[in-house]
């Protein structure tokens, strides 16, 4: 596993990292989740499937781990685990502007919602910092976009640069078929005279690489990049939804859907973490194997012709279940 710095943070990262959106809550929407975590769904079965994960990639190398206030009790979860294990070489990332409002039902109507507020940066980064005390290492927007007027807010922004002055790196999350359009607005961004963010996190993937030339302008312009849903909510690791051509090129390589998929992401100059989403150990380790694919320049050309208008696949992905 190789270790990089996230951009100018100053932060040490590695090339896959893991992300608990799936890990920390009862209800995700992850194609295949429910024949994965089958129908216990309790808090105590939960942590203790997120603890068998977490170990399982600190065995593997993982340096850079990613949670959000909206993933039911991630941030408790990798708590409770970061008590027990007490590791000195894990990078901790986490979000704000989700409230998670699923009580941990799996037939909840809503199951999180949106407020870009300077009241909620203040009050979840409260929340999160009660959890994870000085292991956060990076605090960040969650799915900012030009619609939300976050970037706009000049109340946030100042609010974000007193965090990023007190030694936490702030950062972006984006979302949505304008991604490319927030990541360029976020890197004009300034309150007086400073940006104050130092990554962004985005999706992409061989389904939807609309971001890639927003990714490649923040990295040049000193920020670290992570990569979100590089799986595409498991529409790229699972028969009959991955495309023909991923299980072609994963044949050639005596590889996986999953793993074809995330090595094309890791080829990449830009990108710094690409998330793993798993939420069993053989999942992780199944991930944690693309490192291994190096993919040529003709298969990822062949991969990206399956690319969907942004539009398509935001709504196809609005239309997923929670499961």
């Amino acid at each position: 596993m190789r270790a990089r710095t996230l951009g100018s943070t100053g932060l040490v990262v590695t090339e896959i990292g893991l992300g608990l959106a799936a890990l920390g809550r009862p209800a995700y929407i992850d194609l295949g989740r429910g024949e994965d975590l089958g129908p216990d769904r309790s808090r105590e079965t939960m942590e203790r499937r997120a603890h068998e994960v977490l170990d399982a990639a600190a065995q593997a190398g993982i340096r850079y781990i990613d949670a959000a206030r909206s993933y039911g009790d991630a941030e408790a979860f990798l708590a409770s685990w970061l008590k027990l294990r007490t590791p000195t070489d894990i990078t901790v990332g986490s979000k704000w502007g989700y409230t998670y409002t699923g009580g941990w039902r799996m037939d909840a109507d809503v199951q999180e919602v949106k407020d870009h507020s300077l009241e909620a940066l203040r009050r979840q980064l409260s929340e999160s910092t009660a959890l994870l005390g000085d292991r956060l290492d990076l605090y960040q927007i969650h799915s900012a976009t030009l619609e939300s007027g976050v970037l706009e807010d000049l109340a946030v922004l100042a609010e974000l640069n007193l965090l990023r002055s007190r030694g936490i790196a702030v950062g972006l999350s984006v979302s949505g078929p304008r991604q490319a359009d927030t990541i360029f607005r976020a890197l004009e961004v300034a309150v007086d005279g400073v940006n104050p963010f130092q990554s962004v996190q985005a999706t992409w993937n061989i389904l939807e690489p609309s971001s890639g030339d927003a990714l490649l302008a923040a990295h040049q312009a000193g920020w670290g990049v992570i990569v979100k849903e590089a799986l595409a909510n498991g529409r790229l690791a699972r028969r009959p939804a991955a495309p023909r051509v991923v299980e072609h090129i994963a044949r050639r390589h005596h590889a996986t859907a999953d793993q074809v998929a995330l090595a094309a992401v890791l080829a990449n100059p830009w990108a710094d973490v690409v998330l793993s989403g798993a939420v069993t150990v053989d999942q992780l380790e199944s991930n944690v194997a693309a490192t291994a694919i190096e993919l040529e320049a003709q298969e990822l050309a062949e991969l990206l012709r399956s690319a969907e208008p942004a539009e398509l696949y935001w709504r196809t992905r609005a239309a997923l279940a929670w499961a």
